[in-house]
């Protein structure tokens, strides 16, 4: 059961959190506010398109990426104030394990993670979507792409479907071709002049069509002037999104690694990245809250500063451990898995150890 010091404990961890949060959060948007000024006046702006479109979806976005830093930050902080005034000391001597002691500690870690998986989840990619396509036209000033060419993929096991121009305003892809193979035998030719994308009948409108089929030496064919086709492509698979991974929500990113794996698709790795780090990142808050008591909860002459200087430099090369094991990923290959888990399992290990040697 959740007892009073429990609560005063959880009351601090969470507190210091919000407010360090907060506290970062102000200062980089006005940082932010500052470089892009220029960019918001010359494209005359509205006070209600910069807050909604941008920095409403900039907040979370900033909030998830310092969340194990502030959460360490939070715990070497709380931990040693109680440490300073003898109220780890005064638990330990009344019969309280320190096991029990950390038990607040870790129903703290707990809401921080589970706040971080959902935002992560659900509510950062959404907004990405929203916040990317505000930087892209208004801050670097490029036009959205209305016209795609040479679009060729493989929409099931044995057919590939090839377009020469795709126009993205009017859902209309010139000088269609579905090539249908029985191994590496080419049996079957579809060839049109267009084909128009229906979105009420989610299928392709396939105009002025020719079908050549082989039969080893003979050829049959088939002339059309209109048909409706089901394809597994659509419009979206057509454009390339600048940071695509970070805009699909888990299960549409799920679906789309599944999707493009099938296809036969290579450089999936940041999209398998961004999917194993949703649920690799809110264990940090566990491991920083583990490494923050057992370093903190030590009183020392010098009071909270050595602690705050040690939990800096754990959560510092925590995070740099995190984003190289990332760049290995997605510049060397590197299993996705096994990267953005290693640094978890490394830094677990030293949490154990300093928990193990933690005085008690």
């Amino acid at each position: 059961m959740i007892k009073k010091l429990d609560l005063y404990i959880i009351r601090k961890l969470l507190g210091t959190y919000i407010c360090s949060i907060m506290l970062i959060m102000s200062i980089a948007i006005v940082i932010n506010t500052t470089k892009k000024i220029d960019n918001f006046y010359s494209q005359n702006l509205s006070l209600h398109t910069i807050v909604f479109d941008y920095y409403v979806n900039f907040i979370p976005y900033y909030m998830n990426l310092f969340s194990a830093f502030f959460t360490f930050i939070s715990v070497i902080w709380v931990t040693s104030k109680l440490a300073f005034n003898s109220e780890i000391i005064a638990m330990l001597a009344s019969g309280i394990s320190f096991k029990r002691i950390m038990v607040p500690y870790l129903v703290s870690a707990a809401i921080i993670a589970i706040f971080t998986f959902y935002i992560s989840s659900e509510v950062i990619p959404k907004g990405n979507r929203v916040r990317y396509a505000f930087e892209q036209q208004y801050i670097d000033n490029k036009p959205i792409p209305t016209t795609i060419q040479n679009i060729q993929m493989k929409v099931s096991p044995n057919e590939v479907a090839y377009i020469e121009r795709y126009e993205l305003e009017t859902n209309i892809g010139y000088n269609f071709s579905l090539d249908k193979f029985k191994g590496k035998t080419l049996v079957s030719r579809l060839t049109a002049n267009n084909i128009k994308w229906d979105s009420t009948t989610v299928e392709w409108t396939i105009n002025n069509y020719l079908i050549r089929n082989f039969n080893n030496m003979r050829e049959s064919t088939i002339v059309g002037a209109q048909m409706k086709k089901a394809i597994d492509m659509y419009p979206q698979d057509f454009v390339v999104v600048k940071k695509q991974h970070e805009q699909l929500t888990n299960s549409e990113l799920k679906k789309y690694i599944s999707k493009q794996t099938k296809r036969g698709v290579s450089g999936l790795n940041a999209f398998r990245l961004e999917y194993e780090k949703r649920f690799a990142m809110p264990f940090a808050a566990f491991i920083l809250t583990l490494i923050g008591v057992s370093v903190a909860s030590r009183k020392t002459r010098g009071g909270t500063g050595l602690h705050i200087m040690i939990g800096f430099l754990l959560s510092v090369t925590y995070i740099l451990a995190t984003m190289v094991s990332a760049s290995l990923t997605v510049k060397a290959e590197v299993n996705p898995t096994l990267a953005i888990w290693t640094p978890n399992i490394v830094y677990f290990l030293i949490g154990a150890y300093l928990y193990k040697t933690a005085p008690k």
